[in-house]
């Protein structure tokens, strides 16, 4: 759909004469508008193509308020057309019509808004005489809101009257959250740029390193012991130069005794520190790895157990990114620059309580850069907390492109659009770089900043000690000693400093992992689940209602299924037969009534216990890259192969794999490239008959294969429906005629329910489907009264 805005812009029209407060209501409006503008400071945005047309009809002084292009005709066929609110009147046309008409507003007059399914469609009524209805996808409808409360507020209504306050009006794409039909952006992922990452999300790693607090334990007294071996060098230096070097340069003889011990502390402290800091770097290395790998496993964990509704909101790549290299990220933090940032402060600390001990006023003036060093480690911070988190979600835009156009390469090779994608990856590369370049260039100017600090410090050291020694208040030793603890302390501080990069890496990696370990299933399992007794297959859907956002999918559904019955669900695309499905599976849950089994609310039932009475065979059967055997045992990984083999010829599916060259060994592919779509869906049947549900569904099971391969599938179904609590999903309505009785949807509700023969002499909904389907034509009866079914897709016209 088309760009949909209000509030800035407006129409320019060199061949009308307007007024000049008209003009002002149609130019560019340069400085933003206020939070929440008066009714005459708002002008409508609207398109190029549009602005004549609209001008033409404007009356001296009538301002635009609200423009929303219309997308969808009155047939829902796919088109162009605008609606757009002044102060005084609605102007529209409609798609697929040449002629503007204008209703001016009145004290009577009312707007109404429907949608359902994908169409949304505005009414226009006078008393209770309804004078126009204009359709559009919901893309749309944060823009309708808005002409919704436009509308009231020149009527003296309250804002928003149609629209409760707390009413979600879409859902965002990103994180699934509901957006307000008073919020312009998503409130949560507003909130998450806003407040970034905070190095304080890291400590909330302590709970994976609980376990292996006495291995850190550990490691921390082996980093203490060897930072203390690494600073005995520099301290065995002062002797070895006042009572060996300098005396013996003065013809004093020279002390072989003293020079062997000293050279052998020497050697013995080296020795010492590299033995503590490889048995240090062993036992953290091997800690962190199993915080890493802990991490992963309990955050796929947790995203096994959310809802279908999360995952419609997320991207496969960027769910991949975060617990591929988001924990990576983290793992190498905890086993290389955590324990170096530890290291680096412990010799800092001390080289620090050493300098003191050996001259206090030379240790005080070896302090001077540090407070302009933790400065400047605060003052970049900032930036980048910013900047890496932004690094990370344009690289899950990367990866994103990846997760759509590899298991999509046949598409993309069918259409020829290899060239395309390569643009869209280099696209998000090019982005990716943008994001990374305005990182370095923060941090390119941070770290040579502090080298020159330190630099200036050991030059200060240098001068002020060579003016205590011509004063006699220190030995060439000490100043010697001191120069290498203030080379070691300064490496340190440099090195100490860099740790910022990585901490706000790590940061921004652990709050994405984060968001997902905080996320709240919509399917939460019982506080006091009920056991659930063997299933007979009663399914009872008592006033059941869903709302995904703010689309009512569903409601007031009440239906009985018995056990061993089949029904079939039919209806348009878009009535709500998926959805009743995804209800009984509890792959969502009921916004309203309830759907109980054998007389027990399934929302009471611990989830995985219900789901194993549960078989679903789908329209696009998916199988895992493996065996034939490994894809049919699936739900029951420990059936034998007798089992597997006795599921797959009750399948009808034991011929095809025999003539493999491996039989039931022989890999599948990717997502089952390897089989025809017939032998994947009878697999996918054999996988539903070996755990032997009581409940069976059947999602246009077989919709997308050839006459030939229906029939062999249609064999394996009589198998697979025998005795058990059948729910069919099918567009042939042919291929429901076995159905004890058929439930006829529209718009959500139950509108018809009966066998083929009884609906078929009602001559209702169903008659009309039948009828339809049977001529092959889409009559103008068929189509609900504002539209509820997915356009039709006859041709895409080309939009303004």
């Amino acid at each position: 759909m088309s760009r949909l805005m209000h509030g800035e812009g407006s129409i320019q029209s060199d061949t009308v004469r307007l007024s000049t407060e008209q003009r002002k209501s149609l130019s560019p409006v340069s400085s933003p508008l206020p939070t929440t503008p008066s009714v005459d400071s708002t002008q409508a945005w609207i398109a190029d193509a549009w602005r004549d047309a609209v001008a033409e009809r404007l009356q001296p002084g009538e301002r635009t308020l609200v423009a929303l292009e219309l997308d969808l005709d009155r047939r829902l066929r796919y088109g162009a057309g605008l609606l757009v609110l002044t102060d005084r009147a609605l102007l529209a046309r409609a798609p697929g019509e040449a002629d503007w008409q204008r209703f001016p507003l009145r004290p009577d007059s009312r707007l109404e808004l429907h949608d359902h399914a994908g169409a949304a469609a505005l009414e226009l009524f006078e008393a209770d005489q309804r004078l126009a209805v204009w359709r559009f996808t919901l893309g749309g409808n944060p823009v309708a809101m808005r002409l919704l409360r436009r509308f009231d507020e020149l009527r003296g209504r309250p804002a928003a009257a149609h629209v409760p306050a707390d009413e979600p009006a879409s859902q965002c794409d990103r994180c699934g959250a509901d957006i307000p039909a008073t919020a312009e952006e998503c409130p949560q992922c507003e909130a998450e740029l806003a407040v970034g990452p905070s190095s304080r999300t890291l400590f909330r790693l302590w709970r994976f390193a609980r376990p292996y607090r006495g291995q850190l334990l550990a490691g921390f007294l082996l980093t203490l012991a060897a930072t203390a071996a690494t600073l005995v060098p520099p301290y065995l230096t002062m002797p070895l130069m006042d009572r060996v070097l300098i005396p013996y340069q003065n013809g004093a003889p020279l002390d072989t005794t003293l020079v062997g011990w000293l050279l052998s502390g020497l050697l013995a402290s080296a020795v010492v520190a590299w033995g503590l800091g490889w048995a240090r770097t062993y036992i953290l290395a091997l800690v962190s790895e199993r915080i890493g790998a802990d991490l992963r496993t309990a955050t796929y964990d947790h995203l096994m157990h959310l809802s279908l509704q999360y995952f419609g909101g997320k991207r496969t790549g960027d769910l991949i990114a975060r617990i591929g290299a988001e924990t990576d990220r983290i793992n190498l933090f905890l086993s290389l620059h955590l324990l170096d940032f530890a290291t680096d402060l412990l010799v800092i600390i001390m080289t620090t309580a050493v300098l003191v001990s050996i001259d206090p006023w030379l240790a005080l003036v070896t302090l001077l850069p540090l407070p302009f060093i933790v400065w400047l480690i605060h003052l970049v911070r900032d930036r980048l907390k910013h900047g890496f988190e932004k690094v990370d979600r344009i690289w899950g835009e990367v990866t994103n492109v990846l997760a759509d156009t590899i298991p999509g390469i046949r598409v993309v090779k069918a259409f020829a659009q290899e060239k395309r994608e390569s643009n869209r990856f280099r696209e998000a590369n090019r982005l990716n770089l943008t994001v990374n370049d305005r990182v370095n260039r923060v941090w390119s100017l941070f770290s040579p900043t502090v080298t020159l600090l330190t630099e200036v410090g050991l030059l200060i050291v240098w001068g002020f000690g060579i003016w205590l020694v011509t004063r006699d208040q220190v030995t060439v030793g000490v100043l010697t000693a001191f120069l290498a603890y203030i080379s070691r302390f300064y490496t340190r501080l440099d090195s100490m400093s860099r740790f910022v990069s990585f901490m706000q890496k790590a940061a921004a990696g652990a709050k994405r992992i984060f968001d997902i370990l905080d996320h709240v299933s919509s399917v939460p399992e019982a506080t006091r689940p009920v056991a659930l007794p063997q299933v007979s297959g009663r399914i009872e859907l008592r006033n059941a209602g869903f709302r995904y956002g703010s689309r009512s999918v569903t409601r007031g559904v009440n239906l009985t299924i018995e056990p061993g019955e089949m029904i079939g669900l039919v209806g348009h695309s878009g009535s709500g037969k998926s959805t009743l499905v995804n209800l009984i599976c509890r792959f969502y849950d009921v916004t309203e009534g309830a759907v109980l089994v054998d007389d027990i609310d399934v929302r009471s039932v611990p989830v995985a216990a219900y789901r194993r009475s549960i078989g679903l065979v789908l329209q696009e059967p998916f199988l895992f890259f493996g065996t034939i055997a490994d894809n049919i045992a699936y739900g029951k990984p420990e059936a034998t192969r007798a089992e597997v083999i006795a599921a797959a010829r009750a399948a009808h599916a034991h011929e095809f794999i025999l003539r493999l060259p491996h039989g039931y060994d022989s890999l599948v592919g990717e997502r089952g490239q390897a089989l025809s779509g017939g032998e994947r869906q009878r697999i996918s049947i054999a996988r539903a008959l070996l755990i032997d549900p009581r409940i069976l569904i059947l999602d246009e099971a077989t919709s997308s294969v050839d006459t030939q391969t229906e029939k062999e599938i249609q064999r394996a179904l009589d198998n697979l429906v025998a005795g058990r609590t059948t729910i069919a999903i099918a567009h042939r309505l042919s291929t429901l005629r076995r159905a004890n009785r058929l439930v006829v949807l529209d718009r959500g509700q139950v509108v018809e329910v009966g066998g083929h023969d009884e609906l078929m002499a009602r001559e209702g909904a169903y008659f009309r489907l039948y009828q339809a389907q049977a001529r092959n034509v889409d009559t103008e009866e068929s189509l609900p009264d504002w539209g509820a079914q997915t356009p039709h897709p006859v041709r895409v016209a080309s939009k303004v």
